[in-house]
């Protein structure tokens, strides 16, 4: 389909292109996984791998940014099966709320009980730097508390209630599998726990921008993550989050830094991706799944 085309969301459709799936592998996946930018290589993780394009799968959305190659990959990782999203949408692409998470009901309709995201995000909180991880402990969804909110609209009762909490979005006990984790293997040098800030984008934050979202709260801020976690909440999913820090913001306008960009972003993501997928495999193996 055209990307210019309608993208449905409703669960009949959303049924449909989980069937259609599901009729073309016999991978039953129980934990899904969505690459950010420059974090694709992930999927190098996934053995037996069966691919498939977003543009051939009937009423999927089409990923239009670098970084993101746009392809939804069936396997195991460490024996568990699992299907891996190598590129995701974004709000910045011209895509409502609702469908930028569309894929996350599809893992749902898939069987995945087990969502991990990750993304590259900019450093906040003073103590981070550049190459950093920092597990997800919550998140604020700055585009979720004025309106543009993934559940807004009708609710569909098959997906989940009406008024979901998100007290416990990023599942307690996964964070800490994450942590012990990465001091099993030697990362807790590099390792953060904290909370991601959610804007529209594209453009990245002013000195100003930035100082605010810090007072408000934010370790990290990023274009991604948080509506899909709403909605992986929203149908019973446990969800587990990594950002990859790879630029530490501008705060001072006077700086002559000449600030973050795209290039920067994928560049940290490839020193760090090594790290990344150790962590990610190592995690999926110990994950316990029906």
């Amino acid at each position: 389909m055209a990307a210019s085309e309608e993208v449905p969301f409703d669960y009949d459709s959303v049924k449909e292109i989980a069937d259609y799936l599901l009729g073309l592998t016999d991978i039953r996946p129980k934990i899904g996984i969505i690459c950010g930018s420059g974090l694709g290589g992930l999927a190098t993780q996934v053995e037996n791998a069966v691919e498939f394009e977003y543009s051939k799968i009937p009423k999927f959305p089409v990923s239009t940014v670098v970084g993101h190659a746009g392809k939804l990959i069936f396997g195991t990782i460490s024996g568990k099966p699992v299907v891996c999203m190598k590129g995701r949408f974004h709000y910045y692409e011209g895509y409502s709320p609702q469908k930028v998470t569309m894929p996350v009901r599809v893992m749902k309709l898939l069987g995945v009980e087990i969502l991990i995201v990750t993304n590259a995000a900019g450093g906040l909180n003073p103590n981070y730097k550049a190459g950093d991880i920092m597990i997800i402990n919550d998140h604020i969804n700055s585009l979720g508390v004025t309106g543009i909110h993934p559940l807004v609209g009708p609710n569909d009762d098959k997906f989940g209630t009406r008024f979901p909490s998100t007290t416990s979005a990023y599942a307690k006990e996964l964070r800490k599998l994450a942590m012990d984790t990465c001091k099993e293997l030697g990362m807790e040098d590099f390792t953060q726990t904290g909370v991601y800030f959610y804007v529209s984008g594209p453009s990245y934050e002013t000195p100003a921008e930035c100082r605010m979202i810090r007072t408000w709260g934010g370790d990290a801020v990023g274009m991604s993550t948080a509506p899909e976690v709403v909605v992986a909440v929203h149908c019973g999913m446990k969800v587990l989050g990594f950002s990859l820090i790879t630029n530490v913001v501008v705060m001072d306008i006077d700086t002559d830094d000449a600030g973050p960009n795209h290039e920067e972003v994928l560049e940290t993501s490839k020193r760090r991706a090594q790290d990344m997928q150790k962590l990610v495999k190592t995690v999926v193996a110990k994950m316990n799944v029906s």
